[in-house]
């Protein structure tokens, strides 16, 4: 009887420890970051889609959902592209495009100073500018709410962008959302994505295909950017780990950024908001 007491109890031990090895198994992380966890180039996408898949629905409230991962799109409303010059934020007869921010007292001192930075990345070398909100009618109000994500373009009024703490104040993830506040959609988006990038679609979590799907933005006359801070990286979105966006021209092409804007990126903002090619960065 003691044998039998004493082997059902270890069964038990055994079970338990296999659950718990389960539980915590890799395979079990988000969508489309699993592998990225084991990489050194993961990119500024790889840490937004880490923090979403996690912390956020895909609806955010009654009238507002995600696409492609941390585009913020209200019912009713242009989703993907600026089609119309009423997407994008004014422009100042001294040359520059202010853009009037407020920032949740909730952030730290040091909170603010990375928020701060990841402007930096954007106004160096281009002609925005991110100023304090004062008495501006349109503005972007930067909340740590679930998740991280941005709607796209000038909406007209107060516009929320979600930085949540600590999953979203990386630099790179910062000036991501900024990028889409901007007006800017990821890169792998472009029409003309299909003579640079192949899609391998059965690598993709079926409910994300959505995700990948591509519109016929401006290009701006300016090449095609692997290195672009919009870009997704290589595995996002994965359901096995393997690649879900393979570089046609060469497998040790890097996609996307980690922390820092593409001179393609700061040529793309200075064209679309016609302010000319500058190169002071």
């Amino acid at each position: 009887m003691e044998q039998i007491i004493l082997l059902g109890v270890l069964s038990t031990a055994l079970s338990a420890v296999h659950a718990q090895s389960f539980l915590y198994s890799p395979q079990w992380g988000p969508i489309g970051y699993k592998e990225r966890e084991k990489q050194k180039d993961a990119t500024a996408m790889d840490t937004i889609i880490k923090a979403n898949e996690f912390q956020v629905s895909r609806i955010i409230d009654g009238t507002t959902t995600l696409r492609e991962g941390d585009i913020a799109v209200s019912t009713g409303r242009r989703s993907k592209a600026c089609f119309a010059r009423s997407c994008l934020w004014s422009k100042s007869v001294d040359g520059h495009v202010y853009i009037a921010y407020s920032l949740s007292p909730d952030y730290s001192e040091m909170e603010t100073k990375q928020i701060e930075k990841g402007m930096e990345n954007i106004e160096k070398g281009t002609c925005v500018r991110f100023v304090p909100r004062t008495h501006q009618r349109d503005y972007i109000d930067i909340q740590p709410m679930s998740g991280c994500w941005s709607y796209l373009g000038v909406r007209g009024g107060r516009q929320a962008v979600s930085l949540q703490s600590p999953q979203c104040l990386q630099v790179g993830v910062i000036s991501h959302e900024l990028m889409h506040a901007l007006g800017f959609v990821h890169e792998q988006s472009r029409f003309d994505r299909d003579t640079y990038v192949t899609i391998m679609w059965p690598n993709i979590w079926r409910d994300r295909l959505r995700n990948f799907e591509k519109f016929k933005t401006d290009s701006l006359d300016l090449p095609y950017d692997y290195d672009s801070i919009m870009h997704f990286g290589r595995y996002s979105f994965s359901q096995d780990g393997q690649p879900t966006i393979i570089p046609k021209n060469s497998q040790i092409i890097k996609l996307g950024q980690a922390n820092s804007l593409s001179h393609i990126d700061k040529l793309k903002i200075n064209r679309m908001y016609k302010c000319g090619d500058r190169d002071d960065n």
